[in-house]
């Protein structure tokens, strides 16, 4: 049995919230209405699992988040609006320890929930055996070291094809790639292609940020974008990334998400189009934190044909599916802490 508490000032979304996880069956349900009821229902209840609404009265939900895990630190899944607001909300509670969001689709509330039901159950389960990650020190604890008027435009074109990095990621991604990208130098030499499993208006602001934060280039692929070495590229959420040549140049291109593939952006098409433009010892494939199999099988591949690769070890991995699944198939080169991540990358390129 789980114990949930359902964090939301909204009574009408605190009952379907609750009736989803009645229906789904394995759960006892606590409930508070806003920020200041959750923490002391967190010491009173002593949740397993937390689902935290942002905007709320008498206390907000980043400030709550704070406090729980100062006090009682517990797994705990955001509930954020589809906006821009929602999307940098969601991505400063993951730094403060939070580990994933769900993100309400736009409508009535009732047909909201029904939509995203099984990504509700789905998500908590994940959180409840996630390994919450300690708060950082504040918002801004990495941007006064790099500012983005430091930061020097390289254009390197003739080097973009020489090789690639292609990492995939998704629950507990956001603050897993705030530990690695911005610890890549500023003349790194091939640009790096991240599939994060994200909504469509959430990967550029997490581009935006992540860009703030990088010594590299981010930026978000939500068109034909020509590949250049020392850039990030963050495939657009709500489809899906391949590569593509066009005029003798290699492009990261995206497309509408394929239904074959049941997570996206697909971390499997990405890492499959890049064993179709890339020889497979040009290639450095890393395999962060998530649930599931996305990009288990192209990795292994990559492995196979000569390529290194790199799985996130279960020690600092918020959820260990996605790098276990790699490492079950015999595709993990290295096994390794995110902390130790960035290194290895900079090692191999070089």
């Amino acid at each position: 049995m789980i114990k949930i508490l359902i964090v939301d000032d909204s009574a009408l979304m605190r009952r379907h919230l609750a009736a989803v996880f009645e229906a789904e069956g394995g759960f006892e349900i606590g409930l508070a209405r806003n920020g200041k009821e959750a923490v002391e229902e967190n010491m009173a209840f002593k949740p397993d699992v937390v689902t935290l609404d942002i905007n709320m009265p008498e206390m907000d939900g980043l400030t709550a988040l704070a406090l729980l895990m100062a006090e009682r630190p517990v797994p705990v899944v955001m509930v954020s609006s589809l906006t821009e607001k929602g999307a940098l909300a969601s991505f400063e509670a993951m730094a403060l320890g939070a580990v994933d969001y769900i993100a309400k689709p736009d409508g009535t509330i009732s047909l909201s929930i029904d939509a995203i039901r099984r990504e509700i159950i789905d998500k908590v389960r994940a959180a409840y055996r996630a390994k919450p990650k300690c708060a950082r020190g504040g918002k801004n604890f990495q941007r006064d070291a790099i500012k983005p008027a430091q930061k020097e435009v390289k254009k390197h074109f003739e080097t973009a094809d020489s090789g690639v990095v292609v990492i995939g990621v998704s629950t507990g991604g956001p603050r897993t790639l705030e530990d690695i990208l911005p610890q890549l130098p500023e003349d790194f030499p091939w640009p790096i292609l991240v599939a994060q499993h994200m909504p469509s208006s959430f990967t550029l602001p997490f581009a935006n940020r992540m860009n703030d934060l990088c010594r590299l280039q981010v930026t978000e692929a939500s068109r034909i974008v020509p590949l250049e070495a020392g850039t990030i590229y963050i495939a657009k959420g709500g489809a899906d990334a391949v590569l593509t040549r066009r005029v003798g140049r290699l492009s990261m291109q995206a497309k509408p998400e394929a239904p074959e593939y049941l997570w996206h952006p697909s971390v499997e098409l990405l890492g499959r189009s890049v064993l179709e433009h890339y020889e497979p010892t040009q290639v450095i494939a890393v395999m962060l934190t998530g649930m599931g199999y996305d990009g288990a099988d192209a990795f292994a591949e990559i492995r196979k044909k000569g390529g290194r690769t790199i799985a996130e070890s279960e020690a600092s991995a918020v959820v260990f599916g996605m790098p276990a699944e790699l490492i079950k198939r015999g595709g993990a080169t290295v096994v390794l802490d995110s902390g130790r991540i960035a290194d290895q990358i900079v090692q191999w390129a070089g």
